[in-house]
């Protein structure tokens, strides 16, 4: 097994309790891995053998700004869902949803919620 990663990606979505989360929307980054079984791809270099990072960004983002959540680990749980139900290739996907301007009176880089889910 390999992993396919996509590292930093910024989607600008409306997650979050406070009303004024759900009305201004924020800037959220999002590190997914993907393990999949990339033999195949390694040795065709056919697109269609791989995990195709571009669609998972566009699948991502379409699954993470169809609906305003309040919390981070349900936005999470629907970009696994996504990766997972869009990519049969696609073993595991472990996502980091970061929130970098979470509402909190305090000094800190972001609040975070890692998650892993397996195809079953």
């Amino acid at each position: 097994m390999e992993t396919i990663r996509i590292k930093g990606l910024e989607i600008f979505a409306y997650h979050g309790v406070n009303p004024e989360e759900k009305e201004n929307g924020q800037r959220f980054v999002l590190d997914l891995a993907m393990t999949a079984d990339l033999s195949r791809a390694a040795q065709s270099d056919d697109l269609r053998d791989t995990v195709n990072y571009a669609a998972v960004r566009k699948a991502v983002t379409a699954a993470f700004t169809a609906q305003k959540y309040d919390l981070i680990e349900r936005a999470a749980q629907v970009v696994c869902d996504a990766v997972l139900d869009g990519f049969p290739q696609v073993a595991a996907v472990m996502v980091e949803l970061k929130k970098p301007e979470a509402p909190m009176n305090a000094v800190f880089d972001y609040v975070s919620v890692e998650m892993t889910r397996c195809r079953a």
